[in-house]
Parts: C-alpha cells; structure tokens; sequence
C-alpha cells in the first residue's frame, strides 16, 4: 500500500499537475512580467536614491511599489481561479 506522500502527482499540495506549469499558463505572463518589472526599478530606485536623486527615487520607487502590488496581485487572482477550478478551495 502507498502512502500518499509517495503519490504522484501531489494533488494534495498543489492544484498545478507539474512543475512549471504556471510559467507556460500564459494568463500569469502579465503578473509575472509586472513583477519583473517591479523588480528592475527597485534597482534603478536604490541607485537613485544612492546617488542622492531623491526625485527620481521617490519616483521609481512608487512605480515599483505599483508594478510588484499589480503583479503578484495578478499572480495570485490566476492561481486562486486554477485551485477553484480545479475543485480545491483551501
């Protein structure tokens, strides 16, 4: 007898069927792509504020707040609506 530790796959622990799978998902490219974004000007926020452009860190550092709020936001919208799909509503 198998214990269900040893299933695979592990649809107890996660409604995507293999790993991977949320990047070929292509409704999570835009979350994906915001939050890559958001992380790019956060570098260009610690530079400007390193090289003392208060300015355009305060700038770049509301635009990355935006980018990385949006885009885990969207990230976690598509995986709630695959684990409801799916029949999982933990």
């Amino acid at each position: 007898m198998t214990s269900p530790e040893d299933r695979f796959p592990d649809t107890a622990r996660t409604a995507r069927p293999h790993a991977g799978e949320s990047i070929e998902d292509v409704r999570n490219w835009p979350g994906l792509i915001l939050a890559a974004i958001g992380l790019v000007l956060l570098g260009l926020t610690l530079t400007a504020a390193g090289y003392g452009f208060a300015g355009w860190a305060v700038v770049a550092g509301l635009a990355c707040a935006a980018c990385l709020l949006t885009g885990i936001g969207l990230v976690v919208a598509e995986h709630r609506r695959v684990r409801e799909r799916a029949g999982n509503r933990r």
